[in-house]
């Protein structure tokens, strides 16, 4: 009887699916209403950062240009920080095609601000020779992003944990004098109605990075897994795309004052962009919270 009634609830779980017109994954949704999660290089600094990016996507019949800011703040130096970020002032164009495709009413165009991230990052092992670096993350995505109607962003909250592990190796060459490996694993959730069904997936992505004290080159794969369109791939839930994937080449050129970046991501599966992004990043050492 038992398990009579669970078949029924999760049947009546994957009509509601059925029913919406409405598909919460970065396949139906403009660039940045649910991507793939960034992560650092398992460190955290020593004073407060800002970092200040202008973001270019294109691809699938969606043109969107947009800023985007996050500060870290320390709490304790290169233990524990609080970080916050969002995207602010974007701008969109989409086909006719893709308009109708997400149900758009006819529009094509127009503007838009996006979900406020909120993150704590606590570190839990010090690197050390023979010991990785690693820190826990918690972040909570609120459902703050304007224009949902135009399937620009969720009008849904969200979260998800994920642990960030790294190990530095040091060469005696000049060019690439350091070789950085980090990994990371966790859990994403997001609700996908008003009511409370949800889509949870798990969260990975591997980081090579080389560089030495002027200049850093990283290279990204990363993703998350969620569970609706592996549910059964031969009914109409297969074309959900909630499991996308992302490669990212990053460059950055280092110097004392400002770092200076430049992005190129590439969307692998369900994530249907091309991301170009051009960005500054700085320490602020009179907005580093003191506790002295």
């Amino acid at each position: 009887m038992k398990n009579g009634v669970l078949i029924f609830c999760a049947f009546i779980s994957l009509q509601n699916i059925y029913s919406q017109s409405v598909k919460y994954s970065t396949t139906w949704f403009g660039p940045n209403a649910n991507p793939v999660p960034e992560f650092t290089d398992a460190r955290i600094p020593a004073k407060t950062t800002i970092s200040l990016m202008a973001d270019y996507y294109f691809g699938k019949g969606d043109q969107t240009e947009n800023g985007y800011v996050k500060v870290e703040f320390p709490l304790l130096p290169e233990c524990v920080s609080f970080k916050i970020w969002s995207t602010v002032l974007e701008n969109y164009q989409v086909t006719p095609e893709l308009s109708f495709e997400r149900d758009m009413n006819g529009n094509t165009s127009g503007q838009a601000n996006g979900d406020v991230y909120f993150q704590t990052r606590i570190r839990l092992l010090k690197e050390k020779k023979y010991c990785l670096s690693v820190i826990f993350n918690t972040t909570l995505k609120t459902a703050s992003g304007t224009n949902s109607q135009q399937r620009r962003y969720f009008d849904t909250p969200g979260y998800y944990f994920d642990v960030e592990a790294g190990k530095s190796f040091f060469t005696n060459c000049k060019f690439i004098s350091e070789i950085r490996v980090v990994a990371d694993a966790g859990f994403m959730c997001w609700q996908i109605d008003q009511v409370s069904t949800q889509d949870d997936s798990p969260m990975y992505g591997g980081k090579l990075s080389i560089g030495n004290s002027y200049w850093k080159l990283e290279n990204t794969l990363s993703g998350y897994w969620g569970w609706i369109h592996t549910y059964s791939p031969i009914s109409p839930l297969h074309d959900y795309g909630d499991a996308p994937l992302v490669y990212a080449a990053k460059l950055t050129i280092i110097s004392k004052k400002i770092d200076y970046f430049a992005q190129y991501q590439y969307g692998i599966t369900d994530f249907p962009y091309h991301q170009i992004r051009v960005g500054i990043s700085f320490p602020i050492k009179k907005l580093t919270p003191s506790f002295k």
